[in-house]
């Protein structure tokens, strides 16, 4: 009951915080989300997801923040706990063309990798934008560094691919299907995430998406896959 109270705490102050940094600024955006699953008797288990998405916009430039948190355990166990942070600014050349540049790091305590850090420059090209319908594809190169749960380290440069496309199903439900590939010498990162949300009420949805994160090279006895289902609540603003 003590991480319930907690967590219901930590979700209101972000509740009641997101109007107010809405106002800050002309072109200032967000979302937050929060999921959170208890079970008891034959079986105990925890899963808490958390993520946000921050952004703000004043043309030529666009900016966005967007971190997450995963965790779950059953019994007394812990069975997932990963993070993720990155920040990208783009530069528009048109309406269809922009630069980009994305300082990315991520940590997974059960994967093969303790964490990896990634910079990369490029372009990116809008190939569809309508009411209905959004499809940006991304392509760049820059460098990654990586630290291995075996004590080995990786540092190397990487070519980064990117696929981005949204479709507004109606007036109260969308969904989204992104795809990451960071190639390099020593390894291949790939994230492919899919959503689906629907409006319950105001600027709160219901969103359910799954996660796929995949290493083409890991210590020896470790899976290169690793996937995140998560229901949440969110919030936009």
């Amino acid at each position: 009951m003590t991480t319930l109270r907690k967590l219901f705490f930590y979700s209101a102050i972000l509740l009641i915080s997101a109007p107010a940094l809405a106002q800050d600024e002309e072109g200032f955006s967000g979302r937050v989300a929060l999921g959170y699953l208890a079970t008891s008797g034959n079986s105990e288990s925890e899963n808490l997801n958390m993520n946000f998405v921050l952004g703000w916009n004043y043309a030529p430039w666009s900016h966005r923040l967007r971190s997450s948190a995963v965790r779950a355990s059953s019994g007394a166990v812990d069975t997932a706990e990963a993070y993720t942070l990155n920040w990208q600014s783009n530069y528009d050349f048109n309406e269809r063309s922009y630069a980009f540049g994305l300082v990315a790091w991520n940590k997974d305590k059960f994967s093969g990798y303790d964490q990896q850090v990634r910079q990369a420059l490029g372009y990116g090209r809008r190939f569809i934008d309508n009411e209905r319908h959004t499809l940006n594809g991304e392509i760049g190169g820059g460098a990654r560094q990586a630290d291995l749960r075996d004590g080995r380290t990786q540092d190397e440069a990487i070519v980064r691919l990117n696929l981005d496309y949204s479709w507004t199903i109606s007036e109260t439900s969308a969904f989204s299907q992104t795809l990451a590939v960071e190639t390099g010498s020593d390894n291949t990162y790939t994230e492919a995430v899919s959503s689906l949300s629907a409006d319950i009420f105001g600027g709160v949805a219901l969103v359910v998406s799954y996660t796929i994160r995949n290493n083409s090279d890991v210590p020896l006895g470790l899976e290169n896959r690793d996937t995140f289902t998560a229901v949440s609540l969110e919030y936009s603003f």
